[in-house]
Parts: structure tokens; C-alpha cells; sequence
């Protein structure tokens, strides 16, 4: 099978789901049309690109005819130019400011076989300048490249409306989905995922396979939890990191009453993870909670996990690593954080609506208060003591649309399979603890069933964006992950 090409990480540090997208782009045009419409067009284009905050791989004005390509000289350049950004280049906007030539366009991606998302765009014709100075045919042409596309074997995504003015806002939103299928995609082929510690053995609920994810191109680097203890005994409590991320840790969450022992003890776990991650250059983490944290440490790391994804360097509890790849694809669709809940309760007798909860290390952006409460870990208390569970994120999460994602991976069928869709958090009344949501989802009661059914798991990542099609679009058509979107 063909690997998943990968690309070098920034160096900047910046959170991919942050970084600009690069799109190469292919002018067409087709020599008995008016080249004044490829000119023109070129130049619309690419303004819309620079204000929606696009970087522009093309081909010069005047290194081929009109910047566009046409001929197998020009099919060169271009592949040239695209071999040479090779590592930059997230995605392929072909444009047609008419019928464009479809081989050639065609053939640029068969030799530069970059391997990314392609979005196919065709100008409008103006029904008042039909003649044969003015008259595009893009509707037409768009047909023959993507029919070309079929034929060599290449993926690519449509706009909403088959003809579309570039500087309409049904273009800007086909372009921010298209750069939200982009970021997942290139995010996923080169994720890296940390796992601290083992699986709680009554989680059998959250078992993976490495092996389905690394075909996927998405590693699995692992910890002990004794290797993070034991470099949490060699931190001295005054150490400088330590005392930074303390600050950071009571300028995050409201910590009165929490016992200043449990304090320092989660600025060095979070100063040890810190480290991890950099040292190892993941992308998120899953960690393992119950019971060996409080048994053996005395806290609960939801708070610094908490922090992690809200700086969209997701971290899921239990181990749960495929849910820590969802929670990143959503941050990558999106540039917001995301957070891991239990589809956990029926709210009254509603059949669309329900209870997420988790107990907690939600990121704080989510909920109602802008500075969320720090406090122990109520139940798992009564086994192991309230002291050593303090570090949980209590708070509502506010009310707002979001998208849900789960991504699993199916062992027995050798694939990685996905469920998608959206709703909305309600804010109906419920008095609980932890973090926690009323949701509204349409045909709640159908997509349960096909929950249960296809035997996914109790956890769900939310992200309180709608990216349900980028995700989608990103898994079925361009990483091959079998999706069922619920609508």
C-alpha cells in the first residue's frame, strides 16, 4: 500500500492547528477562449487567497501563458515548482476562469503526486456577456477536469455551488472548509500521539491497535508512569520552571482551598509533561488517571491536561489514545480546543437531548465561567481520599453549536472507522458536579442506536465549532477512514 507522506514539523513550536495553509494553484485555460478571463481570474484568485490567509504556490505570470497552464512545457514548470514546496504545500486549488485545459491540469498532479487534498473551482458565467469575447464555459469544464481526476485516480473536493463567484462568501466558506480538510489531513498523517501510563484494567472500553494508527502515520510514543514520577522527585519545589508553571496553573483555575502540597505536585507533573512533549515532539497525549495517579502520587491531572487542550495540545484521560486523535482532528478542523466526555445521561424524557460529562479536565474555554473552579475528585474520593484527588476542572460548558467526533480503531476489520456530526449545548437546567452539558442532537435517538450497534466507545470528543463536513470530508475521501456522518 502507498504510505502516508509525512511532513518536518515547525520549529517554532506553533500548534498545528494554528499554522497558515499553503495551497499550489492551477490557473486553467484553454487557447481559443479569451485570455483575458485566465489573467483576470489569476488575479481575483489570489487576492481572495491573501484575505482569507492563504499562502499562494503558482507558477509566475509570465513563465507561461497568462500564469496559467495549458501546454506539457508549462505542465513541467508547474510540477517543477510544486516538487520544489513539496514539504509547504497542504492542498491543490485548481481554478477555472474558463474551460481550462483538463489534461494538463490533470497531469500536474499525476507527476508532482503530492498526495494532498484538491478543491476543484469554476467561475460563473455572466449571463449578459455571453458572447465570444466574454463567454467562460467553466460549468462545462469543470465536468472534464474532474472527470480526468476520476480517471488517473486522484481525490478531490467540490465546491457548494457547482459555478461560484470567488469573491462571494459562499467561496470564502468553500475555502475555510477546504483549509479545514487540509489541516486534519496533513495533521493525521504525521501525528504524534503520547500515552502515559497503562490502561486502567476496567477500561477495556478504550483498547487500540498502534499498528492500524502507525499505517495511518500516526505514532504512539509511550511513558511508565514510574519514569514521569520518578522525574518528578528530582524537580526541586523551587525550581524555576516548577514555580512558572505553578503561576500559570492559579492564573488558569480558581485554586482557594487546595492544599498547597497539591499545588506543587501538579506544576511538576505539568513541568515533566512539558518536557515529554518537547522532547518527543507530540502532538497531544493520553494519561492514565484511575487509580494509579492518586494512589501513588496524590492528585488528579486534570487540571494540566486541562491547559494542554486548551492549547489545542489535546490530552484525553484513560489512556483513551483514539479519543486524543479525535480531540486532535477537531482542533485541527477548527483552531479551537477540544474536549473528551462520556455520553453519559438521559436529560428527562427528551429523546434529542442528553447529558456529556466528564469529572474533569475539560478545557476552560468551554465553559460558562471564564476562570473555571479547581477541586478534588469526588468519586473516586471515598477510596482513596479527597487529598489526594485535588486538580479537577469543574464548570458548565457554556451554550453554544459544536461538532462531536469518535474515531476507533476496528481490529477485527484492519481499519480505522469514525462516527461525525453536530449539535448544540442547551441551557436547560441541571445541577451536578464535574465538567459538564445538556445537548441537543437531531435524531439522538438514531445515532445512539448506531453507537450500540457498531459497538463504539462511551467517550466523545466535542469542539464547540461546526466542522462536521471538514472532518468528513478529510476521513472518507482523503485518509480513507470509513465515516458515518449523523445529520
Amino acid at each position: 500500500m502507498t504510505l502516508p507522506m509525512t511532513q518536518p514539523k515547525p520549529i517554532d513550536g506553533t500548534p498545528r492547528a494554528l499554522r497558515p495553509v499553503t495551497l499550489g494553484v492551477i490557473v486553467g485555460n484553454r487557447g481559443f477562449f479569451p485570455n483575458h478571463l485566465a489573467v483576470t481570474g489569476r488575479k481575483i484568485i489570489l487576492d481572495v487567497l491573501k484575505e482569507a490567509g492563504i499562502k499562494p504556490i503558482i507558477v509566475g505570470e509570465n513563465e507561461t501563458s497568462c500564469g496559467a497552464i495549458t501546454s506539457m512545457r508549462e505542465v513541467q514548470i508547474c510540477t517543477d515548482l510544486f516538487r520544489q514546496h513539496r514539504d509547504e504545500i497542504d492542498g491543490i486549488l485548481i481554478t477555472l476562469p474558463n474551460f481550462g485545459e483538463e489534461t494538463a491540469m490533470a497531469d500536474v498532479l499525476k507527476r508532482a503526486n503530492l498526495n494532498v487534498p484538491v478543491l476543484i473551482h469554476a467561475f460563473p458565467d455572466d449571463a449578459s456577456r455571453m458572447g465570444i469575447d466574454d463567454r467562460r464555459d467553466s460549468f462545462c469544464g469543470k465536468m472534464s477536469i474532474c472527470n480526468n481526476l476520476r480517471q488517473y485516480g486522484i481525490q478531490y473536493s467540490l465546491t457548494r455551488l457547482h459555478t461560484v463567484d470567488p469573491t462571494s462568501e459562499s467561496f470564502m466558506n468553500d475555502l475555510k472548509q477546504f483549509a479545514a480538510v487540509c489541516r486534519v489531513v496533513r495533521g493525521m498523517r504525521n501525528a504524534r500521539i503520547g500515552c502515559l501510563g497503562a490502561r486502567p484494567a476496567a477500561f477495556k472500553t478504550v483498547r487500540y491497535s498502534e499498528k492500524l494508527l502507525e499505517r495511518a502515520g500516526i505514532s504512539v510514543e509511550t511513558l511508565d508512569l514510574s519514569e514521569a514520577f520518578g522525574r518528578i522527585e528530582r524537580l526541586a519545589d523551587n525550581d524555576a520552571d516548577v514555580l512558572v508553571k505553578r503561576a500559570l496553573v492559579e492564573k488558569y483555575a480558581r485554586t482557594a482551598g487546595v492544599p498547597d502540597l497539591a499545588m506543587t505536585k501538579m506544576a511538576k507533573f505539568g513541568v515533566v509533561m512539558d518536557r515529554w512533549m518537547a522532547d518527543s515532539e507530540l502532538d497531544a497525549t493520553a494519561i492514565q488517571c484511575w487509580t494509579s495517579m492518586q494512589e501513588y502520587f496524590g492528585i488528579v491531572p486534570c487540571s494540566i491536561m486541562s491547559m494542554m487542550s486548551n492549547s489545542l495540545a489535546p490530552s484525553a484521560c484513560e489512556t483513551d489514545v483514539a479519543g486524543t486523535v479525535a480531540m486532535l482532528a477537531l482542533a485541527l478542523a477548527s483552531g479551537k480546543p477540544s474536549a473528551l466526555v462520556d455520553w453519559n445521561n438521559n436529560y428527562g424524557d427528551d429523546p434529542d437531548k442528553g447529558v456529556v460529562f466528564h469529572c474533569s479536565n475539560l478545557p476552560k474555554d468551554v465553559f460558562i465561567d471564564d476562570i473555571p473552579v479547581m477541586q478534588y475528585q469526588e468519586i473516586i474520593a471515598g477510596s482513596v481520599g479527597a487529598e489526594n484527588t485535588y486538580g479537577t476542572i469543574y464548570g458548565r460548558v457554556r451554550e453554544a453549536p459544536f461538532t462531536y467526533l469518535r474515531v476507533s480503531t476496528d481490529d477485527m476489520a484492519g481499519k480505522i472507522t469514525a462516527y461525525v456530526g453536530e449539535g448544540e449545548f442547551t441551557n436547560d437546567p441541571l445541577n451536578t458536579f464535574g465538567g459538564y452539558g445538556v445537548v441537543r442532537v437531531p435524531h439522538f435517538q438514531e445515532l445512539l442506536q448506531y453507537i450500540c450497534e457498531n459497538g463504539y466507545e462511551h467517550h466523545v470528543t466535542i469542539n464547540q465549532t461546526r466542522v462536521a463536513g471538514a472532518v468528513y470530508e478529510a476521513f472518507n475521501k482523503y485518509l480513507g477512514w470509513p465515516t458515518h456522518y449523523h445529520r
